[in-house]
């Protein structure tokens, strides 16, 4: 979702944003070569078996989330848009006729409703994976979960393979519940079908089948389109080998469960790309003829299926790398529908992306049409009492009720430029009914008490209307309901920033989130509020002050606030009232050529308003939070063409710079730049591809508060043991004494597993953000500890507060802090 303002200053469009940046994240886990399967298990079980230093984490964002707090409605926030109460984004949705509601988060687990949604309980803590694919409920009642969120975005991570829950309305998940053996580890699971005794996953590695009777033995490799780049085949090594048998969705006929569809292939395109079915021999076949439904490989991307309940209607999405890469509008090539009830066809098309703009879509400009991110955000459901009412998921959610002649954007992409919106904070958004949060990837069918209803999972959680909703005049859903009820919370934060409230007492603490912007806790708060909209990176808080924030949207689209962004709405008609202010480094105009996706941003710990920030170059401004334009910053560093800033640093005007470039696999390079905030002194530190320092994804810096000449660096991705690739190299966290010269590798007993952020106290202590949660390391010591209990989450960010204590930013499930002092440091 992009704030109202569009960015200030990013001039793509969300579609082109979140494509450039969807490879960003697991380059970083994956670069310079690709991960073997087994890699996050073997982590798990390694961080399972450390020592616990004791103490406990404090659970910050249990609480609702309000998108549309009327206390933040300046442009820069979405607030008055009409999504109401938000938590992270839903990869899955299933629900069955007591009440029972299933939502699998993308990087937060699976959460259970028995009241049709609210008062949710995690059940798949004890997992080594929180990244959900897929959820399905099968004819005995079973839940199954397929791990490994299959979007592609530039935060999916994957799974562990398919667990399965014999009585879901009351237990939980537990390891021992994987179906078959480890065929599915380190795979992305897009769909889960059944068709007779079997089940059916369509997975990053191809289509796979195991029987759903017996569920010991292994999974039984269906279809791969390009065998040879699996793992232990002859190009598994090869950087595009993750991209080569991408498969989407598995369609079966209900009169005959030997005969199945498969869709196959990458959304940007590939030769093998299209739909798949077996022949007499028992060869998987290219179909060349569907009707409507295309068959070349060019307009065959993202598919997703749903049958009707009686077995008359198939339905699918599809969209074109063709139109993707070439058409200014969208990328979707329709939705079709075979009226015989068989995947095979024949296919019609009953909408088009005009087609759905038309229906009261909030998408009507050229160049931001219905389908622009269909690549990325795509459900279907059928109504299972009527085969020609129908849900579409796309950036919105569409109805038809007959069949598809005619549709309506029941829940529109937000209510801004609709005639009934308002940002006055005492009309709320106006006489717009509430909507869903944009970005839809799962809908589900339940009831409760009889009263049927539909679910959207989408990137700002779940949302419930009557499966038979009532719409007003423009086609809008009039009854949709927020099922974020701060019960559950799978938010996933890039970035955590706290300071002292001084209104309130305690501390303030806010944080960029995907999708959801920046959200706003302070002291007394029961509700968290929003105070910037869009992607929210990373963050600068001022200790002495929590309403001195400094906010960034992508690429480096800073917005500094000196009063938390408060803000009534009438900055639209006096610009003097304005509380946030727009000060990009010029970086930002250059979008990702110019700056990574979430960008590093970071104050000198001796001089809070020294600020560095880092594109492809190391810019500088010196006003704190007083700053007020882009003018402000001056380059002090260029880090060269085609590198881009990872992390920075700085203490005592002394900066470092780490940077990638390029960044994929494909010639995969890193280095760091060490110099002076008043651009003296600089220079590109030697690190060759076979130094102690690896050839991966520098993720984070830290400088002792003491001496500026010691600095800590940790390195994502797997060590050579897991990843192909030249110079991947051993070890996540590193130390120089020397500023850099020389390096040393004090990873000791850290598990091998993406090491993203670290602190260091006045003591000597360190703290360690990975993938699987937080280790720490005491003053003198040289093994490591993992640092309470946390699920297998990423841990995007760690900063020391104010009060003494460690505030984790995790990708998934929130903010959480631990006392420091619990564990006998002083800070």
């Amino acid at each position: 979702m992009r704030p109202l303002d569009g960015g200030k200053g990013d001039d793509g469009g969300e579609a082109d944003e979140i494509q450039e940046g969807a490879d960003q994240r697991a380059e970083a886990r994956t670069s310079p070569g690709t991960v073997a399967p087994g890699a996050f298990g073997a982590a798990w079980n390694a961080l399972q078996a450390l020592p616990d230093t004791g103490g406990d984490w404090k659970h910050l964002t249990g609480l609702p989330y309000n998108s549309d707090d009327p206390r933040y409605r300046d442009v820069s926030s979405n607030s008055s848009a009409g999504m109401g109460d938000v938590t992270g984004r839903m990869a899955a949705v299933a629900a069955d006729d007591s009440g029972h509601v299933y939502t699998g988060s993308a990087g937060g687990g699976v959460w259970r409703s028995s009241v049709g949604g609210g008062q949710w309980q995690p059940i798949s803590d004890q997992l080594p994976t929180q990244a959900t694919g897929a959820l399905a409920l099968d004819p005995r009642g079973r839940l199954w979960l397929g791990t490994g969120e299959a979007t592609t975005s530039s935060d999916a991570y994957l799974g562990s393979g398919v667990y399965v829950l014999d009585h879901p309305e009351q237990g939980t998940f537990s390891a021992r519940s994987r179906v078959g053996g480890a065929e599915l580890d380190s795979t992305t699971i897009h769909e889960l079908r059944f068709g007779g005794d079997r089940v059916w996953a369509a997975t990053s590695r191809g289509v796979w089948s195991h029987s759903t009777t017996d569920l010991h033995g292994a999974w039984t490799l269906e279809y791969a389109p390009n065998p040879a780049y699996l793992p232990g085949g002859s190009l598994a090594s090869d950087p595009s080998a993750p991209y080569k048998n991408i498969t989407n969705d598995i369609a079966i006929d209900p009169e005959d469960p030997t005969k199945v569809v498969l869709a196959v292939g990458w959304r940007s395109g590939d030769t093998y790309n299209g739909f798949y079915t077996k022949a007499a021999d028992g060869s998987w076949q290219r179909l060349s003829s569907l009707g409507d439904l295309p068959a070349d490989a060019a307009d065959v991307g993202e598919v997703t299926f749903a049958r009707s309940a009686d077995g008359s209607r198939y339905y699918a999405i599809d969209q074109s790398p063709a139109l993707q890469a070439n058409s200014p509008d969208s990328g979707l090539a329709g939705i079709y529908v075979s009226k015989s009830g068989s995947p095979l066809g024949p296919w019609t098309r009953i909408a088009d992306d005009k087609k759905l703009a038309a229906s009261g879509s909030a998408l009507t400009t050229p160049g931001d049409l219905p389908g622009l991110q269909s690549w990325y955000d795509q459900s279907l459901q059928v109504d299972p009492s009527n085969p020609e009412h129908v849900y579409a998921g796309l950036e919105e959610v569409f109805e038809t009720t007959d069949g598809g002649s005619n549709w309506h954007t029941v829940g529109p992409y937000w209510n801004f430029n609709f005639p009934c919106w308002s940002i006055d904070p005492s009309k709320q958004s106006g006489s717009c009914p509430q909507t869903t949060h944009p970005d839809q990837h799962a809908l589900a069918v339940g009831s409760y008490h009889g009263k049927p209803y539909v679910l959207a999972g989408n990137d700002g959680g779940i949302y419930r209307r009557p499966l038979n909703g009532t719409v007003d005049a423009a086609g809008h859903g009039t009854d949709w309901v927020s099922l974020n009820d701060g019960t559950i919370d799978t938010l996933q934060y890039y970035s955590v920033g706290v300071g002292k409230d001084l209104s309130y007492g305690g501390v303030a603490v806010n944080g960029g989130l995907q999708d959801n912007g920046q959200s706003m806790l302070r002291g007394r708060d029961t509700v968290m509020g929003s105070n910037f909209g869009g992607d929210g990176g990373d963050t600068l808080t001022d200790p002495a002050n929590g309403c001195n924030i400094a906010q960034e949207y992508v690429y480096l689209a800073i917005n500094v606030t000196q009063n938390c962004a408060v803000n009534d709405g009438s900055y639209l008609t006096d610009p003097s009232k304005a509380t946030t202010f727009a000060v990009a480094p010029p970086d930002n105009a250059l979008a990702g050529a110019g700056a990574r996706f979430v960008a590093p941003l970071a104050a000198d710990q001796q001089n809070g308003n020294l600020w560095i920030a880092g594109g492809r170059h190391v810019w500088v401004q010196n006003q704190g939070y007083a700053i007020r334009s882009s003018s402000a910053w001056t380059s002090a560093f260029d880090l060269g063409a085609g590198h881009v800033a990872t992390a920075v640093a700085a203490s005592g005007g002394k900066v470092y710079a780490a940077w990638c470039g390029p960044c994929d696999s494909q010639g995969f390079a890193r280095g760091i730049a060490v110099g002076n905030a008043d651009g003296t002194g600089w220079q590109q530190l030697n690190l060759p591809v076979d130094a102690t320092v690896p050839n991966r994804y520098l993720s984070g810096l830290a400088i002792d508060p003491a001496d500026a000449d010691h600095v800590y660096l940790t390195v994502n991705g797997f060590s050579r043991q897991w990843t192909a690739g030249p110079g991947a190299g051993i070890g996540h966290v590193f130390e120089s004494t020397d500023a850099g010269a020389h390096w040393s590798d004090i990873s000791a007993n850290l598990p091998d597993v993406p090491a993203d952020s670290l602190v260091v106290t006045k003591t000597g202590a360190l703290a360690v953000a990975t993938d699987l949660g937080v280790l720490y390391r005491a003053p003198g010591r040289t093994s490591w500890q993992r640092v309470g209990e946390l699920p297998a989450v990423a841990v995007d960010q760690l900063v020391l507060g104010p009060d003494g204590r460690l505030y984790a930013a995790t990708h998934g499930r929130g903010l959480w802090s631990t006392s420091l002092r619990d564990r006998g440091d002083q800070q």
